[in-house]
């Protein structure tokens, strides 16, 4: 019985982390008009989790001898950045991005542009 209930929750909570989804541009934007006091910290705080994410998967990506997303190599990279890199690849490649895109694309193509790797 012990047994069975530990694998519903298993399932369960695989069931829950596969419907979660990235956060679109849309509900960024959303997030940070409606949620009048409080919005614009957490689209703050919801960038830099996804800059932070992006940097650890390119560092892992070297580490494992693959080819990294963007590469840092000394220069400065800090969580206070994501908000200013984030609107500056939007404001130069507007065309590009819609609105049901991923703020995660958004944010891994300013990293790229930004911080291109050697060869």
């Amino acid at each position: 019985m012990k047994r069975t209930a530990r694998l519903s929750m298993l399932l369960l909570a695989l069931a829950a982390g596969a419907g979660a989804q990235a956060m679109t541009l849309r509900e960024f934007h959303t997030l940070e008009v409606k949620e009048k006091k409080e919005g614009k910290a957490y689209a703050s705080y919801y960038l830099v989790g996804v800059l932070e994410g992006l940097r650890e998967a390119s560092d892992t990506a070297r580490r494992t001898g693959q080819k990294p997303l963007f590469c840092v190599d000394g220069r400065r990279l800090e969580p206070s950045m994501a908000r200013s890199l984030f609107q500056a690849e939007l404001k130069r490649n507007a065309e590009l991005y819609e609105a049901d895109m991923p703020v995660q694309l958004v944010l891994s193509s300013a990293l790229q542009n930004s911080f291109r790797c050697a060869s």
